[in-house]
């Protein structure tokens, strides 16, 4: 976690400074803490640029010299907090990684409605998603020209749980699944369409596998055994009640959220906490250089949503983008990390050599490491290129595999 990362970077001689955002989580969990506007600036942009400067006038203080090099390395809400500074304070840090970005923040919760709506009309029970990763599998784990257990690339999956699943011809039946628990499946793999325009992806298939613990990637996130509120909709929940609209309503269920009404709403909030500007101008001219990884079974986050924004950022920067900002998709790795993918690997190291020694990470070596032991590794290759096995060898091991374009 944080700590160890924390931990980590002072062994190696880094100074380091982190922030809480403004608030503290244990007295003001989820949103509540954006009942305070100054709270929610703190929060979505301000506390980050704010620790900058102080720490560079304490390093400055007890030195007797600014930092030369400063570096950022952050995941999820860290993830959105790099993109931020890329986005808002360019000058703040020579190298940037950012991990599983939340960077739509207020999409990411819209889609958690839409997930949540459509599960309580239709819940597709935690028992069954052995055998929807089962199926899902089947359909897509040979399609990268590899049967590994590892799905490279979800996009090129067409997993559909229509055409894919058994169907049961009874309520109560184990090994398959009805029309409606089908159907919220469909809702979950496909775009949010809002008034007509698709309002956010749908979401990657590869999570619903389980994961070294033997849970399902979407347990506690998207589905759960027990009653209570999945993680998901309690993070909507709180969006809508306190960070959405200027009106708060602690009272708020998502039951009562409106998309079609309320998405157009959200203007306000996307302007001011989600990390989705494209223009990185700023950073590209202060000699920046930017780092975004995903893990492509993240079951929090739809790793969809970084390819679109990498796809923007050079829509808008065009090509010499690659010059200072890399994207990497990871295999079959959760949220942060863990998964049956190769989640260990060191992105940072990586920045520092490409800042420091001009070294561009054109692949990166990962690895799947379970009780000290090196299961497996690989290569995972800037976006949008693809790991493609060699032909021969081991598929364990990431030298019989090289990185191609697409």
């Amino acid at each position: 976690g944080v700590r160890g990362t924390r931990n980590d970077s002072i062994a190696k001689g880094f100074l380091v400074a982190r922030t809480n955002t403004g608030h503290d989580a244990r007295t003001e969990p989820l949103g509540t803490f954006a009942v305070h506007p100054q709270k929610l600036y703190d929060y979505a942009f301000r506390s980050l640029h704010v620790t900058v400067v102080t720490a560079r006038r304490l390093a400055e203080l007890f030195y007797g010299a600014p930092p030369q090099r400063s570096y950022y390395y952050g995941c999820s809400t860290g993830g959105r907090q790099g993109l931020i500074f890329a986005q808002r304070f360019p000058q703040d840090f020579d190298g940037i990684v950012a991990g599983a970005p939340v960077l739509d923040f207020s999409g990411t919760m819209v889609q958690y409605t839409a997930i949540y709506q459509a599960l309580k009309k239709a819940p597709v029970p935690y028992s069954k998603l052995g055998l929807l990763a089962e199926r899902v599998y089947a359909v897509c784990d040979e399609k990268d020209g590899l049967k590994d257990g590892l799905i490279d690339d979800p996009r090129k999956c067409g997993f559909m749980p229509s055409r894919d699943l058994p169907k049961c011809s009874g309520p109560n039946e184990a090994a398959c699944f009805t029309d409606a628990q089908i159907a919220t499946l469909e809702t979950m793999y496909n775009a949010v369409v809002v008034n007509g325009a698709p309002r956010y992806p749908g979401w990657p298939v590869s999570a619903e596998i389980a994961g070294p613990n033997g849970r399902s990637g979407w347990d506690r996130w998207l589905i759960q055994e027990q009653a209570g509120q999945t993680i998901s909709n309690a993070f909507a929940e709180s969006f809508f009640r306190y960070l959405a609209f200027p009106k708060k309503d602690p009272n708020l269920t998502l039951d009562q959220v409106d998309l079609v009404r309320d998405v157009p709403r959200l203007e306000e909030i996307h302007a001011t906490l989600d990390a989705t500007n494209p223009d990185l101008s700023g950073f590209r001219q202060r000699n920046g250089r930017l780092l975004m990884w995903f893990g492509w079974a993240d079951q929090a986050l739809n790793a969809q949503r970084a390819v679109d924004y990498y796809d923007e950022v050079l829509a808008k920067m065009g090509p010499s983008t690659r010059d200072f900002f890399r994207f990497y998709t990871v295999p079959g790795v959760f949220h942060c990390g863990g998964g049956v993918g190769c989640a260990s690997f060191d992105p940072l190291a990586a920045v520092i050599r490409w800042v420091e020694e001009g070294k561009t990470p054109e692949s990166l070596i990962t690895s799947r490491i379970e009780k000290g032991q090196v299961l497996r590794s690989r290569p995972i290759c800037p976006y949008p290129q693809v790991v493609k096995y060699k032909g021969a060898g081991s598929i364990d091991e990431a030298a019989n595999f090289s990185c191609v374009a697409p």
